[in-house]
């Protein structure tokens, strides 16, 4: 199964890392006193640490100088009660960030969700669900770790350096020039290491997007996968991804690795230089001993300090990239910014209702182009007028790629028109709330989708939060989906990821069910009965007209049975609606019409044509076939 590279999806222009990093904060905001305190701590343990030179300077010069063995007992005890304070601060540091962090990746992340629930069909229809995916676990993660340590780190070694070249310059100012030789070079290095890191690390994160896609890709298409043998070649191409993978973590571990070395070595050097200088000090009587030991134990101090910079400014490097990639998603428009203002603008200039229609469903030259859709090409519906009255059926007909599936989702704005109106009952349906439209619009997809939750949860879904066991067993009986009562559970059976523990045919009654339990004033069904067996599709059907007659719909249609559920059929061709009757009328005069039922029906369209309605009896319907004893939803059987 091909996945979508990371290209695919664009990254904004490159900004600094600082500025980035600064859009946590409306998240890091309600947490800032314990986060900031846990800093505070930090500088204070850090700075504790500076003393530790002071008082071994102090023990050189006096105790050890003038052998007093109580004041070297005296400065080992204040050495080790120094150490016991510095090790409880950061403990209290690390206490103090542990639980506001997690508070913090736990809103962002629940902040994604939320807004992704928001966002447009077209989006989802754009982006890898791996991306988004990795963006929700991997990104966040990077963050929290990010916020809970480089974060802090980078402060607090900042200002330990700061203070602990202060207090080197106060002992020997001419050693101090020799320590601070290298600040030149580290600085530019890390300035051009800042560059090269973040683009390596942008790259690594996309391909953990597309590697999560695959895996996510071949778990929910493994029947596929054995059916077809294909397990081999789907190995081959995880391998390949995560060797690209590999590939790049190993370029920015060279990366790392390189200012890293540099990092090290040349504070290595200043400070071999200054133990040099200074002891040729020290025996001229330049300098004490004491001086010295604290000079050089300052210095020591600081190597951890200045050598975790480069660790510390890859992580933030990574939590910068990691930051991008989640406003990313974060900053797409949702569907409330992007519909309801154009359809504020819709009602400022909008006619009467009584211009459109006093009720029904109703398109009024309705365009519709894909966003994403090359310049130039033809719009995939292009002034189509359609009027179902109140109470009325009505079939969509059309050959494959015709639109049929674009021009329902129009109907509850999955997607938005290019141009031209839909209302219910004589009212704009952008000048509706989507909340309000999806209460009186119900849908059913030609691919029934099914969560892992319990049967009942899945049907109810459809209805509002006041609908109980009354409802779901008229939904369940309308859409002849009595097998979930014999299930180990009844309806609280946990039907599994995507419902695949289910046939076909029962996920596609469910999802029925679904779209009827609520009792829409409107109804729109894409292909309803596809798989389902002939005996079940015929007692479906039965029960569905009774569910038509209370309301308005429309159908998309691909067999004769299903047109037949219709009042009347509408035929799409060519982005427009060509014919509009009923299904024996255009049958009998329309050629296209008939072409796309032939296949399906038994006969040619050009056989004995079909008894005209206004001077021929209808001839009487056939009757409804008995259920068979052996359907899909005997498991037994199923298996035979």
């Amino acid at each position: 199964m091909p996945t979508t590279p990371a290209t695919a999806v664009e990254p904004p222009p490159q900004r600094s890392a600082v500025r980035t990093l600064l859009r946590l904060w409306p998240y890091v905001r309600p947490v800032r006193a314990r986060v900031f305190t846990a800093a505070g701590v930090a500088i204070v343990a850090s700075c504790l640490g500076l003393v530790i030179p002071l008082v071994l300077k102090w023990m050189v010069d006096g105790p050890v100088a003038h052998r007093d063995p109580g004041g070297v007992w005296l400065g080992a005890l204040c050495l080790l009660l120094l150490g016991i304070a510095e090790a409880l601060l950061f403990g209290t540091r690390r206490w103090l960030v542990a639980r506001p962090l997690s508070h913090v990746e736990a809103e962002m992340r629940a902040a994604l969700y939320r807004h992704l629930q928001r966002l447009p069909v077209a989006f989802h229809d754009r982006w890898p669900s791996g991306q988004l995916l990795s963006r929700a676990t991997t990104d966040l993660m990077l963050l929290r770790m990010f916020l809970a340590f480089p974060l802090t780190f980078l402060l607090v070694n900042g200002v330990t350096i700061l203070v602990g070249v202060v207090i080197m310059l106060m002992q020997d100012w001419a050693l101090g020039l020799v320590i601070l030789g290298p600040g030149v070079p580290v600085v530019v290095l890390c300035v051009l290491f800042e560059k090269r890191y973040s683009d390596m690390a942008r790259l690594a994160q996309d391909q953990v997007g597309d590697l999560t896609t695959v895996v996510e890709e071949s778990v929910l298409g493994i029947r596929v996968i054995k059916g077809f043998g294909r397990h081999r070649s789907q190995a081959h191409a995880f391998r390949e991804l995560s060797g690209t993978l590999r590939g790049t973590e190993l370029r920015k571990a060279r990366l790392l690795a390189a200012l890293w070395a540099v990092i090290m070595i040349l504070p290595e050097v200043a400070i071999g230089a200054a133990l040099v200088l200074g002891s040729v000090r020290v025996a001229h009587g330049e300098l004490s001993a004491g001086t010295l030991v604290a000079f050089l134990s300052t210095a020591l101090t600081l190597r951890w300090p200045v050598e975790s910079m480069g660790f510390l400014l890859a992580l933030s490097q990574e939590a910068a990239t990691a930051t991008e990639r989640y406003f990313e998603v974060m900053d797409a428009a949702p569907e409330d910014e992007e519909g309801e203002g154009e359809g504020e603008s819709r009602r400022a200039d909008a006619r009467p209702a009584e211009v459109f229609g006093t009720g029904g469903l109703r398109f009024h030259g309705v365009r519709f182009r894909y966003p994403d859709a090359p310049p130039g090409t033809p719009p995939v519906l292009d002034g189509v007028e359609l009027h179902i009255a109140p109470g009325e059926s009505m079939a969509l007909v059309g050959a494959t790629g015709s639109g049929k599936t674009t021009l329902t989702a129009l109907i509850p704005r999955l997607h938005e028109v290019t141009s031209g109106r839909i209302t219910l009952d004589g009212a704009d349906i952008t000048g509706m709330t989507r909340a309000e439209l999806r209460a009186l619009v119900s849908v059913a997809f030609e691919e029934p989708t099914l969560f892992s939750a319990s049967v009942g949860e899945n049907v109810l879904m459809g209805a509002g939060d006041e609908a109980g066991d009354t409802e779901l067993a008229r939904a369940l009986d309308v859409a002849q989906a009595g097998f979930a009562h014999t299930l180990p559970e009844g309806t609280g059976t946990q039907v599994g990821e995507q419902g695949l523990s289910l046939s076909g045919g029962q996920r596609q009654r469910l999802a029925l069910a679904r779209a009827v339990v609520g009792r829409p004033r409107f109804l729109v069904l894409d292909d309803p009965l596809s798989a389902l067996d002939v005996h079940t599709e015929a007692a479906v059907e039965a029960a569905l007209r009774q569910v038509l007659a209370d309301t308005t719909a429309l159908i998309v249609a691909h067999r004769p049975s299903t047109v037949l559920l219709a009042d009347r059929v509408a035929l799409l061709s060519g982005g427009r609606i060509t014919a509009v009757g009923t299904h024996h009328e255009l049958l009998r005069t329309h050629p296209e019409y008939a072409h796309l039922m032939s296949g399906a029906d038994h006969r040619a369209p050009t056989d004995e044509p079909e008894p005209d309605p206004e001077t021929e009896p209808a001839p009487e319907p056939d009757p409804e076939p008995e259920p068979a004893d052996i359907t899909e939803d005997d498991p037994q059987e199923v298996r035979r």
